[in-house]
């Protein structure tokens, strides 16, 4: 870093073409070179207000914080300020915002939660140094480029057992090291995975998220709860290892949200099954080894472990977030499959699926509020630094009243989400396929509910920002056209809702009257 000093006589000197410095934060930048490769025209610099300037306020109404860590802009820094110091720094790994609301109460210094345990602040401290410093970079790669996770980072991943700690707690985890040993096999609960689905989703790369293994998490529970010891021991090591890619191929385009309309059929011929078929969008797809699949029998529904073989073909759907997801559509050409890679029972298949329906509705909430809660802190930051009408965006009435609705859903959701995890922490898999799959339904329709209006008054705060794919409204742009998976995966919204309510009825005291 240089460390040459200034003083702002000296910058003033340099204001012409050819010879142009200015300040960012106490930080001097000579852009005599730069200034014709500027990408919004050398115009900019040269403005009454920039060039030869502190032109803070000006650059911070441009462009993120993030521009000047850029290898290719910070090296053109020559020195500081004498006597000033940088004010706007980027969090370092594992570090908690100061933003107001950036952070649920359980973080916030000075309020407290039952929930939380030292050990849950531990992980998170943890997971967020890691998730920054090797997955984020990743992240915003994959949701530009499109490709899938690589295999360097999955490999990282696994070394803490990522996709193990994504299940939740369970059989699954014991003999493994978590996250480095911060939290036993057996202490680690759903309070911990929470935290590992909120802090994933605080990049503002939606579709990294489902790209970020989300196959494993919705098609490994149907292995661990209803396979056998055998079936468990083949397949789930390689793929907790990240080196096998699985999906859960449930959704075709006969049947959408109407799960029990699945034209997917097996026939049994001796000692296997041929399956025959398709599948429509379904997450990490197109790179999957292995595909747990809703099939439909003489004998009722089953669902069968298929391995990918010539007669099993993936495309890519190509929807509205990045392909980085591997969102596929599947074709089962009389693919045949050992009748011992049935998991369960002939005939039982449709309850498999949806008890399996559960943990996957929880787990796309958790996601959909870290994203809500990053949305929050984006726009707080925005109105704070940006300038009109000669005032802070926040000094406008209206804007206050966008802030308080979206930070009013986000506590309303953290409060729902903490209370539904606190309920599984206390039941059995079985109890919580009983007991919770109306109220998680009702929760799932409540939060992508929340975040699709919340993406709609952070575009308008944004304004002509929030609709641009780069730059200082990229995480709005992403969450605005995204927000709709939350409420489609796993479930449509009015369909969840129905849910909620049928289960709340059939659970109605005979005798209830006013």
């Amino acid at each position: 870093m240089p460390s040459k000093e200034f003083t702002l006589d000296d910058i003033a000197q340099h204001n012409k073409e050819g010879d142009l410095w200015i300040v960012i934060d106490s930080k001097v930048y000579d852009l005599s070179r730069f200034a014709d490769l500027h990408p919004g025209g050398a115009g900019v610099l040269y403005a009454n207000g920039v060039a030869g300037k502190d032109a803070t306020q000006v650059f911070f109404g441009l462009h993120r914080l993030e521009v000047l860590q850029r290898a290719q802009y910070a090296r053109l820094q020559i020195g500081a300020i004498r006597g000033q110091t940088e004010t706007i720094k980027p969090l370092g790994p594992g570090e908690l915002s100061l933003v107001p609301y950036a952070e649920p109460t359980w973080l916030t210094p000075g309020y407290f939660s039952p929930y939380y345990s030292d050990n849950h602040r531990k992980f998170h401290k943890a997971m967020r140094a890691f998730l920054m410093e090797v997955v984020q970079p990743e992240a915003v790669r994959c949701e530009e480029n499109g490709k899938r996770i690589s295999q360097e980072v999955v490999d990282k991943l696994s070394e803490i057992n990522f996709l193990a700690m994504r299940l939740g707690p369970g059989k699954h985890l014991k003999g493994l090291t978590l996250m480095g040993g911060i939290v036993k096999p057996e202490e680690y609960d759903y309070f911990h995975e929470l935290i590992l689905n909120t802090e994933i989703a605080r990049f503002g790369t939606r579709a990294f998220v489902d790209g970020l293994l989300n196959g494993g998490v919705i098609s490994l529970p149907p292995i661990l709860n209803f396979g056998t010891p055998e079936q468990q021991a083949k397949f789930v090591p390689d793929i907790l290892a990240g080196k096998k890619y699985i999906s859960l191929a449930v959704s075709e385009a006969f049947a959408g949200s109407d799960v029990s309309g699945a034209q997917t059929v097996a026939v049994r011929d001796g000692d296997e099954w041929i399956v025959t078929g398709t599948k429509k969008w379904i997450t990490n797809g197109t790179f999957s080894d292995y595909f747990t699949t809703l099939c439909k029998t003489d004998a009722g529904f089953v669902v069968l472990l298929v391995e990918r073989s010539d007669a099993v073909s993936t495309r890519p759907v190509k929807t509205s977030y990045s392909s980085t997801a591997g969102t596929a559509y599947i074709t089962f050409d009389k693919a045949r499959v050992p009748v011992a890679n049935t998991l369960g029972q002939v005939g039982k298949g449709m309850s498999i699926i949806l008890s399996n329906f559960n943990h996957e509705r929880w787990m796309v909430t958790a996601t959909s509020l870290g994203a809500q809660r990053l949305v929050v802190e984006e726009c707080l930051k925005w109105t704070n630094q940006r300038i009109a009408f000669g005032k802070p965006l926040h000094a406008q009435a209206v804007i206050r009243a966008k802030l308080a609705s979206m930070i009013s859903r986000v506590e309303a959701c953290q409060a729902w989400v903490e209370n539904i995890t606190y309920q599984m922490n206390n039941m059995s898999y079985h109890e919580q396929s009983d007991k919770l799959a109306g109220p998680i339904a009702l929760l799932k329709q409540f939060v992508s509910k929340a975040g699709r209006e919340t993406a709609e008054d952070a575009t308008q705060t944004f304004g002509g920002r929030g609709i641009t794919v780069t730059g200082m409204g990229k995480v709005i742009e992403n969450y605005h056209r995204t927000s709709p998976f939350d409420a489609i995966l796993a479930g449509a919204e009015d369909v969840l809702g129905d849910l909620g309510v049928r289960q709340a009825i059939r659970r109605m005291p005979k005798n209830a009257r006013l």
